[in-house]
C-alpha cells in the first residue's frame, strides 16, 4: 500500500506560490509604477465628543520617518518605509508591505482647532487628536411652553 506524506504534498503548493510571486514581480517591473498594494497606511477616523481621532497603521516606522502638516483644512502625512536591514532583496519569499516614500492627504472638518492638534506614535499606531472648535459641539436647547 502506498504511503502518503502530508509534508511532501504541500511542496507543490509552495512551488506554485513561488512561481506566481515571480510572475507578479516581473509583471510589476514591466509596468513600472504599478502597485498591487496600498502605498500609504490605512487610516480610521472617529468622531468623538470633543475631538476627532485619526489612527493610522505605521508598522516599523519611527517618528522621524514621517512628517505631519496641516494647511488650508488639509492634513498631509508623508513618510518613508525602509527595507529590512541586512536582508538582500533576492532573499524575500514574500513582500506585502510596500517600501519607499508615500503620502496621504485628508480633508479635515471646517471647525477644528488646528493649533491644538497633537500626535502620538505607540507600537506602530499613529494617533492624531484633532480638537473640535466649541461651536461644533452639540448644545442642548431648552424648549419653553408659551
Amino acid at each position: 500500500m502506498p504511503t502518503f506524506h502530508w509534508g511532501n504534498a504541500f511542496e507543490a503548493f509552495r512551488d506554485l506560490e513561488r512561481e506566481v510571486d515571480l510572475l507578479l514581480q516581473q509583471f510589476g517591473q514591466t509596468f513600472e509604477g504599478l502597485r498591487f498594494g496600498r502605498p500609504y497606511p490605512p487610516v480610521n477616523i472617529y468622531d468623538l465628543d470633543g475631538e476627532y481621532l485619526l489612527t493610522a497603521e505605521l508598522p516599523g516606522t519611527r517618528a522621524e520617518d514621517f512628517e505631519l502638516t496641516v494647511a488650508n483644512g488639509t492634513l498631509t502625512i508623508r513618510g518613508r518605509r525602509s527595507a529590512e536591514d541586512g536582508i538582500p532583496e533576492e532573499r524575500y519569499r514574500r513582500s506585502e508591505r510596500p517600501r519607499g516614500e508615500w503620502e496621504r492627504s485628508l480633508t479635515l472638518p471646517d471647525r477644528i482647532l488646528e493649533e491644538d492638534i497633537r500626535a502620538e506614535l505607540r507600537h506602530g499606531i499613529l494617533q492624531l487628536h484633532v480638537p473640535k472648535a466649541p461651536s461644533t459641539q452639540p448644545r442642548q436647547i431648552q424648549v419653553n411652553d408659551a
